[in-house]
Order: C-alpha cells, then sequence, then structure tokens
C-alpha cells in the first residue's frame, strides 16, 4: 500500500516538473523569437515614421535648382548627381517651380546624414528620395484627398461676395454660384433680399489642407421673389444643372460679359451723353470696370469687325453669334491675343480688355446687342435654353431632384443645430 502512494507521488512530481521545464522552454523560444516588440508609429509623413527625425520645410526661391538646393544641403557633386538622377523620372529638375515645397528629414539628437528627401511639385503630389543605405532610390505618391460636403444660405444686403464671406463660406463660392446662374441672373443687378442656399463639396488634402470647391451639388437662388433651382445631372456623359422641371440652366448667351462689376449706364432712348453734354440714344449696356478687366464673348461666334474709332468706340470688337444675333464690345483697352477679324470665339472665350479709348471719360465696356440688326436692351433679351432632361429620363431626374433638396434641407437643420449648441457654449 505505502509502495504504491510513494509511486504515485513520484508520477505526479515528474509530471509537474516535465509541464514547468515545457512552460520555460516555450517563453524562452518566444522571447528569442521577439527578442523585443516595435513600439507603434505615433506620427507618420509622407509614408514615413517620423518619431525620430527632426522634419524641416522650405520652399523654392528664385535663382534656386536642383543642383543648387542640393549643394546647400551638404551633399557632394557625385551625390547630387546621384540624387538628380533617380529623383528626374518623377519631378524633372526643369519643373522645379518658385514656391514648390521640400522637406528635409534627419535622425533627431545625432550627427547622422540626412535620411529623406522629399519634393513637393504640387499640394497633392511628392517624391520622397530615401538616402539610407549604399543605393538611393526614390518613389512618387500622393496625399490622400477627400471631399467634404457642406451647407450654406445667406440674404444679401449689398453683394453676392459679401453675404457668402459673411455665411462663413469661401469666397470661390460666388465665382461657382455666377457660372451656375449665368443664364438666369445678371448679378450686376442683384438686389437686397436676393439669397441663396447651396450644397457643395470642398477638396482637402490630407484633411487638413482645403484646396479649392469641387462641385456645387445643389442650388436655390432668389432674386427678384422668384426661386431659380440648380439640379445637377448627368445625361449623354454630361453633367448640367437643371431646373425643377427638367430645363437646362444654360442658355445660348450670357448674361454679361464681365464678371462682378458696376453698370455706370443702362439702355436708353434718351441718355445724356457726359462728353457731348447733350441727349442721345444709348443703345447699350456700361459696365464699369478697371482698365484691363477681362471681356468675354456672351455666345459662340465669328469676328466681323476689329476696328478703332476715334471719336466714339476707340477700339471694338462685332461678334455675329448667328443670322439673328451680333454683339459688340466698345472702348477697349487692348485685343486678346489672336483676335482677327474672322476669328471663331466661344462664350466665356476673353476676347479683349477693359479701356477708356475713343469717346470716354473712364475706363468700361460699353456693351450693345443687336437683333435682326435692330439694337435691343441686353438686360432684358431672352435667350433660348439648350437641351432639357430627354423624356425617357424624367423619372430619374425626379428622383435626383427630391434627393437633392432632402439632403439639402438635413444639412441646414443640422448646421441650425450646430450653430445654436455653440452659441450655448460661448
Amino acid at each position: 500500500m505505502l509502495a504504491r502512494k510513494q509511486i504515485l507521488r513520484t508520477a505526479t512530481y515528474l509530471l509537474v516538473t516535465i509541464t514547468t521545464l515545457s512552460c520555460a522552454l516555450k517563453q524562452e523560444s518566444s522571447q528569442n523569437e521577439n527578442p523585443e516588440t516595435p513600439e507603434p508609429c505615433q506620427l507618420t509623413q509622407y509614408g514615413i515614421c517620423v518619431d525620430t527625425l527632426d522634419v524641416a520645410f522650405h520652399q523654392i526661391e528664385k535663382g534656386d535648382h536642383l543642383s543648387s538646393i542640393l549643394g546647400q544641403l551638404g551633399f557632394t557633386g557625385t551625390e547630387a548627381e546621384q540624387i538628380t538622377r533617380v529623383v528626374t523620372p518623377h519631378y524633372p529638375p526643369s519643373k522645379l517651380q518658385i514656391g514648390d515645397r521640400y522637406a528635409v528629414m534627419s535622425q533627431r539628437d545625432s550627427l547622422a546624414a540626412i535620411q529623406y528627401l522629399v519634393f513637393e511639385p504640387s499640394i497633392t503630389d511628392y517624391v520622397v528620395v530615401d538616402l539610407r543605405g549604399d543605393s538611393l532610390t526614390a518613389r512618387a505618391s500622393s496625399k490622400p484627398i477627400t471631399l467634404h460636403r457642406r451647407y450654406s444660405e445667406a440674404t444679401i444686403t449689398s453683394s453676392l461676395w459679401n453675404a457668402i464671406i459673411a455665411s462663413g463660406a469661401t469666397p470661390m463660392l460666388a465665382l461657382k454660384l455666377s457660372d451656375i446662374y449665368a443664364w438666369q441672373i445678371d448679378f450686376f443687378d442683384v438686389k437686397e433680399g436676393d439669397g441663396f442656399r447651396m450644397m457643395y463639396d470642398e477638396v482637402w488634402v490630407d484633411d487638413t489642407t482645403f484646396v479649392e470647391i469641387a462641385s456645387i451639388e445643389g442650388a436655390t437662388f432668389i432674386h427678384r421673389d422668384k426661386e431659380y433651382r440648380a439640379i445637377p445631372f448627368e445625361q449623354d456623359s454630361v453633367r448640367e444643372y437643371f431646373d425643377e422641371e427638367g430645363n437646362s440652366l444654360r442658355k445660348e448667351f450670357l448674361k454679361a460679359p464681365l464678371d462682378f462689376f458696376r453698370i455706370s449706364s443702362r439702355f436708353s432712348n434718351a441718355r445724356f451723353h457726359p462728353v457731348l453734354k447733350r441727349y442721345r440714344p444709348h443703345h447699350g449696356v456700361d459696365y464699369a470696370a478697371p482698365t484691363g478687366t477681362p471681356v468675354k464673348t456672351i455666345g459662340d461666334g465669328v469676328v466681323i469687325e476689329k476696328a478703332f474709332q476715334r471719336g466714339g468706340a476707340g477700339n471694338y470688337l462685332k461678334v455675329r453669334h448667328n443670322s439673328t444675333y451680333t454683339t459688340t464690345y466698345m472702348h477697349l483697352s487692348r485685343f486678346a491675343k489672336g483676335i482677327q477679324k474672322g476669328t471663331s470665339v466661344k462664350q466665356g472665350e476673353v476676347i479683349a480688355y477693359v479701356g477708356s479709348t475713343g469717346l470716354s471719360t473712364g475706363p468700361h465696356l460699353d456693351f450693345r446687342v443687336h437683333k435682326n440688326n435692330q439694337p435691343i436692351n441686353p438686360l432684358t433679351m431672352e435667350a433660348p435654353p439648350s437641351l432639357p432632361v430627354k423624356p425617357e429620363l424624367l423619372d430619374s431626374f425626379r428622383l435626383v431632384h427630391d434627393r437633392v433638396l432632402q439632403e439639402m434641407d438635413s444639412l441646414r437643420l443640422s448646421e441650425s443645430f450646430l450653430a445654436e449648441k455653440r452659441a450655448i457654449s460661448e
């Protein structure tokens, strides 16, 4: 009996010993395989862990070129030649522009050489030169781009530009909005009490740097108590803006040949002439603007006159758009490059620049429109629309229309809620 108990105790002791040794060996083996677990990277730039690096940013200055930059950083002629060779396929030295940025990354708290060079050909693209080891390498990449959906609305008290700034949005929206509504609204004639609602996408790099307005994704402009809706919709692989009925907002003529400047004189059959000091017809619209302001043709056409009239129009151009309409642009300081009699021009193309030539008291554009050889008021003329949404696509358009309006309403509520929270916290 005693022998049997002794055997059991011995067997148990051996089992425990074997198990303990096995665990110890496994632990030792594991430690040998992973002697030290690396700490996670806290900060990366350009896909590089920079926790232990000093990063210095520079801009290319006037007179800089790649070899001079590399020389200033302490590279020998041979090293500079090698760096140039690996960089050139991604960023040719001839493409370096004043203001382009580059970064120098060196080991922190060390006399070690530069570890990386990073060149930025644009706000989104970059080229990394890896200087570690015996062989140099370079790789091109891009920073992540994201779209941020925004909402803005305002009532105009002075100008569209000021209203957009007051709403907290970027002034770029004024240009985007005027492009969309160029055929419906004369932005020289925007009144106090007019307003807008719009939804748009901003382009951001790394979620930290604003780049531009990508597009307006829906808008309503209120002008003289009338609503003008703009819904983006694609047909025949072309994205355009349409009103709530599916009619295109793009018409044959732009509303004005200039961007955001004051009307100094309107169409009249009896205007008092500031130079001649007598009443006479003024069958055009004067747009006061600084000398050199670009003048655009309001529609496709052909230049049929390019001339100078000393006692009247000064430098002027006349464009025939079709068998019905012609437009005239007067008192120009100069003509755009390549504009000659017989030149074909496209809607929105810059054809000349504002001046004060001829019979004029100051820089302005005298703009005139003739219909069937008779002068008409440019501010009240109607222009035919382009093609509406096709009948077979109307159901799809209505779905897009409803979705856009619902999303605008949702964003409006969200913005109001956030504004209230900010007001309470302040």
